[in-house]
């Protein structure tokens, strides 16, 4: 019986391009690869038609969609990571200078279940004592869950970009609207890596931004599947990091995840659920608190129970 062949959507990165350029394989499986751009699409084509066997997932989408019953299932392989300081921008004519100005005021995020929209709340919430239920959070698109019900301080815009939103007053403020070259848009932290990694200090947590999930219906045909994926992940991760900690390499991507192994104090690309139990611990805290989970769960019932030692 011959191996079978998963179809697989990640995004091009350092640490997949090994599996992609089949340096790395299996004795296992076969993987098919198929790009998908931008890499968010990917998250949407799995969650409401399931068309990988192996696909990249947003940390909440997966949260999300796994609270509605959709049949797949993580392994503890985070493709990225990021904070979260720099991406909060503001009108300048809003008059908002601090986080709690914030407060009574209109927020765009392009979609509520947003994993950088979860996490940038939590950190307004926790750190800087924002009440989250006193903002409107504007919308400029919809979610990738398509059952999922948002709070009543959430609402739509016919507008699908964010920097528009903020140059015609729509919106106060935004979280991810990216560069926008005007006066009229400032950044709400004027140092946000500082911030950034103030909070880590005092947290320890690291937050994961994607990861890896895999069709039930694959793992139960392929026993031993998820700790071999998550193997082969790895596998094509370690040189990329060695490489990268090398100092050989002067690309953009490279760069920003050097200025976060500075912040983390070693691998700016931790596998392994124990390595991350806190981050994740609280970022399901923030899904329940923020109305994008009903419950909360223990992380390590996110994943195949063969992956919980691995790292």
């Amino acid at each position: 019986m011959s191996n079978p062949i998963l179809n697989t959507a990640v995004g091009n990165y350092g640490h997949t391009a090994p599996l992609k350029n089949g340096e790395v394989t299996s004795d296992m499986f076969a993987m098919e690869h198929i790009e998908v751009s931008p890499v968010t699409a990917i998250f949407r084509r799995m969650v409401r038609g399931l068309e990988f066997d192996v696909a990249e997932m947003a940390l909440s989408t997966y949260l999300c969609a796994r609270a509605h019953g959709k049949t797949f299932t993580g392994i503890p392989v985070f493709l990225t990571r990021a904070f979260y300081h720099a991406g909060i921008t503001v009108s300048a004519a809003s008059g908002i200078c601090s986080p709690k100005d914030l407060e009574g005021r209109r927020v765009g995020v392009r979609s509520y279940t947003l994993t950088p929209g979860v996490w940038t709340r939590g950190l307004l919430e926790t750190e800087y004592d924002v009440d989250l239920d006193a903002v409107t959070w504007v919308l400029s698109g919809d979610e990738h869950v398509a059952e999922y019900v948002a709070p009543s301080n959430v609402v739509s815009s016919p507008n699908s970009n964010l920097g528009e939103m903020l140059l015609s007053g729509e919106i106060d403020a935004a979280i991810g609207a990216g560069r926008i070259d005007s006066p009229d848009v400032q950044p709400l932290f004027s140092n946000p890596e500082e911030a950034d990694a103030e909070w880590h200090r005092k947290t320890g947590i690291y937050p994961i931004s994607h990861m890896v999930v895999v069709k039930n219906s694959a793992l139960a045909s392929t026993p031993g599947l998820a700790e071999e994926l998550f193997n082969v992940f790895k596998a094509a991760k370690t040189p990329y990091v060695d490489h990268l900690q090398s100092g050989a390499s002067g690309e953009p991507d490279d760069a920003a995840l050097l200025k976060m192994a500075d912040v983390v104090g070693g691998d700016p690309l931790p596998y392994g659920l124990e390595s991350s139990r806190k981050t994740l611990e609280t970022f399901i805290d923030f899904n329940v608190s923020q109305g994008v989970i009903p419950e909360g769960v223990d992380p390590a019932a996110l994943f195949p129970a063969e992956t919980l030692a691995l790292g």
